[in-house]
């Protein structure tokens, strides 16, 4: 009797013990979001809108041949096309840093694809893409409706935006997203000539803590938009709103809407 009493005190401290390691969550299943389409005054009748779907921004010290040892920021995505036809998807992505008044476009790192693939998608299910293989094909058609209105599952097209040029002593940022629409607008410029604006996705974080922690888990979400503007950095960062004060959205446990 006693050897069983002992026994069974050693699985239940044994139990205590790795339930710390058995509760650690997944970190590629938090902070997943899907950028909610919002309707904005300057839209036209039938334009079409992609629906994206991403991770909060994240870091990894990669070795880029040729640069040495970086600290690459990358954003993990997917898009879905329930626009009734395919859709290209020439993506555009640019991180604007407010506080240092700087702006950047994405790159097509090959080295460091390969150590985020690593991470996010170990088996490679997902062939990940980068924002020059993912125009290579249209977007399919994600949900078709069958006789008895049932939906089938989303196909998604998983993509990678990266950036090793990022400031550390940035703390107040947003990416923008071209290239998710057709929407477009023509406005006066300051010369009065006109400039035409597309209609682009901002997503808005900062970030907590000092330069010195690169951390993924300092980064928090703000919100999101969808704009109109252009490609051409100093509009961009002219019309960025200011985050400071703003609510947080808090992260979600999971994916809040669809699977892969």
């Amino acid at each position: 009797m006693a050897c069983r009493v002992t026994r069974l005190a050693s699985l239940a401290l044994l139990g205590l013990l790795a339930a710390p390691l058995w509760g650690q969550p997944d970190i590629n299943k938090f902070n997943e979001r899907t950028a909610a389409q919002k309707p904005n005054p300057q839209d036209r009748e039938g334009i079409w809108v992609l629906d994206f779907h991403f991770k909060d921004p994240r870091v990894m010290a990669i070795d880029i041949p040729g640069r040495g040892r970086r600290n690459v920021w990358y954003l993990w995505y997917q898009v879905s096309n329930n626009t009734g036809e395919p859709r290209p998807f020439v993506p555009d992505f640019i991180w604007v840093c407010q506080d240092e008044n700087t702006a950047h476009h994405d790159q097509v790192l090959p080295f460091a694809q390969a150590e985020i693939r690593r991470v996010e998608d170990p088996a490679n299910l997902l062939d990940m893409k980068n924002s020059v293989t993912i125009t290579q094909a249209p977007i399919p058609v994600s949900k078709e409706f069958e006789k008895d209105e049932r939906i089938s599952f989303p196909k998604t097209v998983t993509g990678v935006a990266m950036w090793d040029d990022i400031n550390p002593r940035s703390t107040q940022f947003s990416i923008y997203v071209f290239g998710l629409s057709d929407g477009w607008a023509v406005v006066d410029g300051p010369d009065g000539r006109p400039i035409v604006r597309r209609k682009a996705l901002q997503l808005k974080f900062r970030r907590v803590g000092d330069e010195f922690r690169k951390d993924s888990r300092q980064i928090r979400f703000v919100g999101h938009d969808w704009i109109y503007a252009t490609s051409e950095l100093p509009a961009l960062m002219v019309e960025e709103p200011e985050t400071k004060g703003e609510k947080v959205e808090p992260a979600p446990s999971g994916r809040d809407a669809g699977q892969r």
